[in-house]
């Protein structure tokens, strides 16, 4: 392993010399996020290479933004949380640039169909999605600066929930015009641009729910009645559970998001077992969801077909089920090695750069190339998790692991849908897909990532010893030893 870079001290000693200091990481993570560079680098080169026969000016303005992303995000993490996980920022950096070369190859496609229909040529995606990574890089650094402990957040906790439930309610409220896409109503949207208040919404009900729990813990852990061995909640303690299921069902009804449902159901679920490590929280749950899941598909319209689709999408091939089946054909022809970036056809699918990209990456890199960035995936997770592990203080252990399970949960629902393990739900795969809120709010989530690994490494604060005193000069002191009665 490389030498690693050394910061401040650990603290001091009593015989006044230098105590030794703790490495930061910030070395590892700058090699590691130049080989990011690198490899993104030569991607695009073989996509221009494939798809136009030369390099156009785009390769350099894109390998130029990604480079200037990413330094200027580790300059920020090494002023402002300098004992951060290394890892975290280089796997989210890597996907990040790999979304970025898949979205450049799907406009190329879109571009040379535009000229076959004689028609003009649609706008660049990937100059937006530069644009929006620069936001999102902004609000990274504002996170890390605003949030000097991640603990002053549980003060807030009530506010953060109260903010969360109106950022997920705004869109359905307001005018299916303004916030209503492909069915959903998650948008609101403003002449040419958008937002979805939803991706927001789950860092703040994070932070409450990590609050409320870090409060009412004790509340939580006393023991209801036994059943089967395990130790049931009293009934009165299923309040929590009961608003989550409630909420989740009202996104369900009135803005038709069955992602948004199903990642804040599983997101308090995994909070209440953390919180307490009781098995009965996960069982109540899952009936719980078994339920609501067997109630809306009677009574909703849309459930029904989400499910129809699923089950058999050659059924109705030539409408609601083409994108999913071309995904899959998609899949298939990549087969294990794949065709090679920018000789394959993703562009076929609908939505192939946002909802399905999976399926994008998985066509032109393979089995292979799918693997490696669920490996990504599974690092930038497990460092979560290790940083929730690593904390001293219990809300930055629920934080963390809310944060980190939201990551790994939005990943599971979209591979999920896109290879038809369960219906699809409109999410998009963090760091990867095309869109401005998404990056934006993950780019926030993984500052807090940062900044709670940041508390868990960083070396304890310990007084200077006293000096020392010779015996002939030190005082003395009268102690008197206790009486013991008969």
């Amino acid at each position: 392993m490389a030498a690693p870079e050394i910061s401040r001290a650990a603290g001091g000693s009593g015989s006044g010399r230098d105590a030794p200091t703790l490495p930061t990481g910030r070395t590892i993570e700058l090699l590691l996020l130049v080989f990011s560079v690198v490899l993104v680098t030569g991607a695009l080169v073989l996509v221009e290479a494939n798809q136009e026969q030369e390099l156009t000016p785009t390769l350099l303005y894109v390998g130029l933004a990604y480079l200037v992303v990413l330094m200027l995000a580790h300059l920020a993490v090494r002023r402002f949380a300098p004992y951060a996980d290394p890892l975290i920022l280089p796997s989210v950096g890597l996907l990040n640039g790999l979304g970025l070369v898949m979205i450049h190859r799907l406009d190329l496609a879109d571009q040379d169909r535009a000229i076959l229909l004689g028609q003009e040529a649609p706008d660049s995606l990937v100059f937006r999605q530069i644009l929006w990574t620069a936001l999102g890089l902004a609000l990274f650094i504002g996170v890390l600066w605003s949030v000097k402990d991640h603990r002053t957040l549980a003060r807030y906790g009530y506010t953060c929930g109260f903010a969360g439930l109106i950022l997920l309610a705004l869109p359905g409220l307001l005018p299916s015009s303004i916030s209503e896409v492909n069915g959903a109503k998650l948008w609101i949207r403003i002449g040419g641009a958008g937002i979805q208040p939803g991706e927001f919404a789950k860092i703040f009900l994070i932070i409450f729910f990590a609050a409320f729990l870090v409060q009412k813990r004790d509340l939580f852990s006393t023991a209801g009645r036994r059943f089967l061995g395990m130790e049931l909640p009293r009934a009165r303690d299923l309040a929590p559970l009961l608003v989550a299921w409630g909420l989740s069902v009202a996104i369900l009804v009135f803005e038709r998001d069955l992602g948004s449902s199903l990642l804040i159901f599983g997101m308090v679920l995994v909070l209440l077992y953390a919180a307490t490590e009781r098995v009965s929280w996960m069982l109540i749950g899952l009936a719980f969801f078994v339920g609501g899941a067997l109630i809306a598909y009677q009574l909703f319209g849309h459930v029904q077909v989400r499910v129809q689709v699923w089950l058999d999408p050659f059924s109705d091939y030539d409408n609601r089920g083409y994108q999913i089946a071309q995904a899959l054909f998609g899949l298939g022809t990549g087969g294990v090695g794949g065709t090679g970036l920018g000789a394959g056809r993703p562009d076929l699918v609908p939505f192939a750069e946002s909802d399905f990209i999976f399926s994008s990456i998985g066509e032109e890199l393979g089995l292979i190339g799918l693997a490696a960035i669920l490996v990504i995936y599974l690092v930038l997770i497990t460092r979560g998790l290790r940083s929730a592990l690593a904390v001293r203080d219990s809300f930055g252990k629920l934080l963390a692991t809310g944060l980190a399970f939201s990551v790994a949960l939005q990943i599971f629902v979209v591979i999920g849908g896109v290879t038809k393990l369960i219906p699809l739900t409109g999410l998009t795969l963090p760091f990867l897909s095309y869109g401005g809120s998404s990056l934006l709010a993950n780019y926030a989530l993984v500052a807090l990532l940062l900044r709670i690994s940041n508390a868990a490494r960083a070396p304890l604060t310990r007084r200077p010893a006293a000096p020392a005193v010779p015996i002939a000069e030190a005082g003395t002191e009268l102690v008197q030893r206790p009486v013991v009665g008969p």
